[in-house]
């Protein structure tokens, strides 16, 4: 079954999968912990790693992308992801 999915598709589901878990196991901890103090760290760590996972996903989808998009559109992505990441700054 997995030899006819890509494997940029399987990096790609892989990625989120991870993300996630990782998701899941921040809100296990917070409740394990029972601390506003501890909650707050976890956050910080999910702040510091979802936008890592964002990125790197989008660049792998985008450099896949590379040779069926025009250079407009692959601006346009460009642009659009950087206004995403630009919202999520402040």
């Amino acid at each position: 079954m997995f030899h006819l999915i890509e494997k940029v598709i399987l990096i790609l589901a892989g990625m989120r999968i991870f993300s996630g878990m990782l998701e899941l196991t921040a809100g296990f901890l917070i409740l394990k912990f029972n601390s506003v103090e501890k909650a707050m760290m976890v956050n910080a760590f999910l702040a510091i790693a979802g936008p890592i996972i964002f990125i790197t996903s989008m660049t792998l989808g985008v450099l896949h992308l590379t040779d069926k998009l025009s250079f407009t559109k692959m601006l346009l992505i460009m642009i659009g992801v950087g206004f995403i990441l630009l919202g999520l700054k402040k």
